[in-house]
């Protein structure tokens, strides 16, 4: 799940902050601003990695078969929400891998929120959730959707009561955690199955592994743009094509973005670097779903990043005017290459 509506304090939510710190899973209000994004320098040599084939647990939440099939359970059940209309699912399509390919995601009564829909494929790895950051692991992020009024709009009291009623999740929490129904359990199961979404190889991957065939020349010309002159690969680097920092692109003022979490006036208008793999299935893109196709997000940084922006902040990136829209085609092929087959996974049947 991913929040994706800009935070409105409640209380509510301060309540499932409570549990959370409580918990020992983690504490929103101990998020840490990441260094300030700055001019973009690399350090060092950004490089490109292969995604490792399992992602680490906590050690206060090992991942058993039995969690990630309760996990699965819940992340398709809408009995998490208020009104019993709206699941995980509902914003984390599989066939759309695991996004739902609108601007911006629906909340409740169906209003657009304010944010795009982030795929949940590898988000284990994050060290940040959400584009504002504001959780620093699956199990501090997985109860903030379920309790936001404009997303899921459920009372935890009333989810843990709910949800002990009925037989079938009364007995599987018993089994894995020696309780009955709770929001911990409810967070660390959701969390636990989310690990298990991990992206196959692309063909970059094999390409990097010595399989010369893997790309195209046009995606081989593509792939040198991304790490030479274009230099995507500053921010776009290590196995999830991102570095995991937040930088102001200049895509829209109507959003604080990190601003939100830290409370800083210099993180305004700073989102986290997405992932790249499988991007050309998770359209639209940006924070706000504003750019509509790849080709589209390539000539943004082409041309279309503003010089300016109110409040006269520095931008995090310049327009790269010396390079030529002829060399687009050929980065659109390179990122079409970090696709992977699709993830099978089957709606699972409901207690």
């Amino acid at each position: 799940m991913a929040m994706t509506a800009a935070p409105r304090h409640s209380p509510r939510l301060h309540r499932a902050i409570r549990v959370l710190v409580a918990s020992g899973l983690c504490s929103l209000l101990a998020v840490q601003t990441s260094p300030a994004a700055g001019p973009l320098k690399p350090a060092g040599k950004p490089r490109l990695a292969p995604l490792p084939k399992t992602t680490p647990s906590p050690g206060n939440n090992p991942t058993t078969a039995a969690k990630v099939t309760l996990g699965k359970q819940l992340f398709f059940d809408p009995r998490l929400s208020g009104d019993n209309k709206t699941s995980c699912a509902s914003c984390h399509f599989p066939n759309r891998a695991f996004t739902d390919r609108r601007p911006r995601s629906l909340g409740q009564q169906g209003r657009p929120l304010s944010r795009n829909t982030p795929t949940v494929v590898n988000s284990g790895f994050l060290k940040h959730l959400f584009w504002d950051g504001r959780a620093t692991s699956l199990e501090q992020q997985a109860l903030l959707p379920i309790v936001s009024r404009v997303e899921m709009n459920q009372d935890l009291d009333a989810l843990e009561t709910e949800l002990n009623n009925i037989p079938g999740y009364a007995r599987q929490f018993r089994q894995v955690f020696k309780t009955g129904v709770t929001r911990n359990g409810i967070a660390q199961s959701l969390a636990a199955f989310q690990r298990t979404l991990i992206s196959q190889p692309t063909p970059l991957d094999r390409f990097l592994d010595g399989d010369t065939s893997a790309l195209s020349a046009e995606a081989r010309r593509g792939l040198d743009l991304f790490r030479g002159s274009a230099g995507c690969v500053r921010c776009h680097n290590g196995p999830l094509l991102s570095d995991g920092k937040f930088y102001r692109l200049g895509v829209s003022v109507k959003d604080k973005g990190r601003q939100s979490v830290t409370g800083k006036t210099g993180d305004a208008f700073r989102f986290r670097t997405p992932s790249l793999r499988n991007i050309a299935r998770t359209s639209p893109y940006m924070h706000d779903g504003s750019q509509r196709t790849l080709e589209d997000v390539v000539t943004f940084y082409y041309r279309g990043v503003p010089t300016s922006i109110p409040g006269n902040l520095p931008l995090d990136v310049k327009p790269l005017l010396d390079n030529s829209f002829s060399e687009i085609p050929d980065l659109v092929a390179f990122l079409n290459s970090l696709s992977s087959p699709p993830l099978k996974i089957t709606p699972p049947k409901l207690p």
